[in-house]
């Protein structure tokens, strides 16, 4: 057991000053077989810990539930980082931002329409209250002072870009600490005056966040944090993508050289990313500053370790640097090889109609409701409801949130696009029959205030000026792929023509990292052996979907791809990532 705190000048380890230069690795974007070795490669680069978010809506994604298995084990990655011989930052939030699903605020928190966010408000923080307890469980045993490797908790996420509500902020530390938490309490921020001064309150040690100017923003944040050791805590070596965007990168020599002013001010660090991974299945999280922008799949973020676990130039760029101020290891981590391309082919498809019934329950409603209404806070549902026009008449919805493919007695219409601000669509001719919506929730809003938005069809739908009612909806349960592959079981043959599924089977002499090529597809999501890999979409800039061994099995393998629009039989795997264009 051992001694951490935050000293007059450094933070201090068993009474000697200590300099924190950790990385961020979230647990919740590796598979949980590759935890060691991406936590290995940090110590290799001269890291001494490991800092982690905490998914809230990853744990809880239904209230009442908190899931603590597989993929999120967080005692076991903890541990892990223990056996490593690291330290450990953990950041529960609530609010996490992290280009993740809702900022990991769990979506059911707002079916209520009365609950407060982010803010001191009853609803609110009876929950953030069993989930903190919830975490406590893991975290109590597990700090230094017990002989664990956590050294630091972090209170909320950036919230002086948000609010200033102080009582809120008193409240999350009153119930850290009654849970157990005893090492110190921090606070992040982006270094300007205004949201210093809002996002922390007395008692929490305030740390900035940012990527490059150094010494100007450590400069700042000295000014609100007078005492104590300074620390970037959210030094940003890279950049998310999003859809129809460009793949963000930064150059290794001028990150270095931030990282280098930052460490020779004498500050503390903690490398954002370290190693992003991937936001597997639908976990990616949107932005809307005026136009909703979904993010892409992979969280590659241009870190020191790429998504797929694999050494980059900036890894040694940045680890030249850290060897000026600690000790490295000797060894380096090896390049990534070539990926093994195995031949394989689409060889079953079913229509999502041939299936649909199997895959969920169908809700009636005399308006349409959102997804969130029915207890569906991610993937897909299913709208239907008759219609019947004289001549060209056009259907109208509030809100599309996020993506509709429209259909009359499954004969294609055309698509509703929340990103291209898409409330209405003209119908053919003298329609009648079933219309339907196939609507995708392509991720919340992790940041700002379409936070804890819900999704679907928003307020009412109408042709021409007469109200649409006596609907159907049923949100797609694909939590397991199990039913559709039944349903697969029984067919042969068949175009990928969408909205449908398809199969392909291949070998592979062992488990091995594959880069699946999507360009041959619309847009989807795929499984591999089951394991949900994530969304594809030709508007790019991501073409490959990394296939992390772990979900591959020496033998036979199975890809189940859900295509929205329609694609080749062919499957290609590529030797290499392909995350798109650059800006330049």
């Amino acid at each position: 057991m051992s001694d951490f705190r935050i000293g007059d000048e450094h933070f201090e380890l068993d009474g000697r000053p200590f300099r924190i230069l950790s990385g961020a690795l979230h647990y919740f974007r590796v598979h949980p077989d590759q935890w060691r070795d991406r936590i290995r490669k940090a110590k290799q680069m001269g890291l001494n810990t490991i800092e982690t978010y905490v998914a809230w809506n990853a744990h809880a994604p239904q209230e009442g539930v908190f899931d603590l298995s597989g993929q999120l084990d967080l005692a076991r990655f903890l541990d892990e980082v223990h056996d490593e011989g690291m330290y450990a930052i953990v950041r529960p939030g609530p609010y996490i931002c992290a280009e993740w699903d809702g900022g990991g605020l769990p979506a059911w928190l707002f079916r209520s329409g009365t609950v407060g966010v982010r803010r001191n408000e009853p609803q609110f923080m009876a929950a953030v209250e069993t989930y903190l307890r919830a975490l406590g469980e893991v975290f109590v045993p597990r700090q230094i002072d017990r002989g664990g490797p956590i050294i630091l908790v972090q209170i909320e996420n950036e919230y002086g870009a948000y609010g200033s509500d102080a009582s809120y902020l008193r409240a999350l530390v009153d119930i850290t600490r009654d849970s157990g938490i005893t090492v110190p309490l921090t606070t992040v921020d982006q270094p300007t005056p205004e949201m210093l001064e809002a996002g922390s309150i007395p008692g929490l040690h305030k740390t900035a966040s940012f990527g490059s100017r150094s010494r100007e923003r450590l400069a700042t944040l000295r000014e609100h944090q007078p005492t104590g050791p300074l620390m970037c805590s959210e030094f940003w070596d890279g950049w998310f993508d999003s859809w129809g965007g460009h793949h963000h990168t930064t150059t290794p020599e001028e990150s270095a050289q931030d990282l280098a002013d930052l460490l020779e001010a004498g500050a503390s660090v903690n490398l954002y990313m370290f190693h992003g991974g991937t936001s597997f299945g639908f976990t990616n999280g949107a932005n809307d500053k005026g136009v909703y922008s979904p993010l892409v799949t992979s969280y590659d973020y241009d870190a020191p370790l790429d998504e797929t676990g694999a050494p980059t130039a900036k890894y040694a760029a940045f680890r030249e640097v850290l060897a000026r101020f600690t000790d490295v290891a000797d060894a380096l981590p090896a390049p990534r090889p070539a990926a093994p391309t195995p031949a394989a082919t689409i060889t079953e498809t079913v229509a999502l109609a041939d299936v649909v019934d199997e895959l969920g329950q169908w809700h009636t409603s005399e308006h349409p409701p959102s997804m969130d209404d029915l207890g569906a806070f991610t993937g897909f549902a299913v709208y239907r409801t008759r219609v019947r026009t004289e001549g060209r008449e056009v259907l109208h919805i509030d809100e599309i949130r996020d993506r509709a493919l429209v259909s009359v007695d499954g004969a294609p219409v055309g698509v509703l696009a929340r990103d291209h601000h898409d409330t209405a669509l003209a119908l053919p001719a003298d329609a009648a029959g079933v219309l339907e919506l196939l609507v995708e929730d392509q991720g919340r809003v992790n940041y700002g205030v379409r936070i804890g938005e819900p999704k679907g069809l928003i307020g009412r739908a109408r042709v021409g000026d007469r109200p649409l009612t006596d609907w159907q909806v049923l949100p797609l349960d694909l939590a397991s792929i199990g039913l559709v592959r039944r349903a697969l079981d029984a067919t042969t043959g068949g175009a990928l023509a969408g909205p449908a599924f398809g199969r392909a089977r291949f070998s592979l002499d062992e488990p091995a990292d594959l880069f699946l090529d999507t360009r041959s597809w619309g847009k989807g999501v795929a499984w591999m052996n089951g394991f949900n890999l994530g969304r594809y979409w030709t508007r790019g800039p991501q073409h490959t979907l990394f296939v992390p061994a772990s979900s591959t099995r020496a033998g036979d393998n199975e890809l189940i791809v859900f295509e929205l629009h329609g694609g080749s039989s062919d499957v290609v795997f590529s030797p290499h990532p392909d995350l798109g264009h650059l800006e330049y």
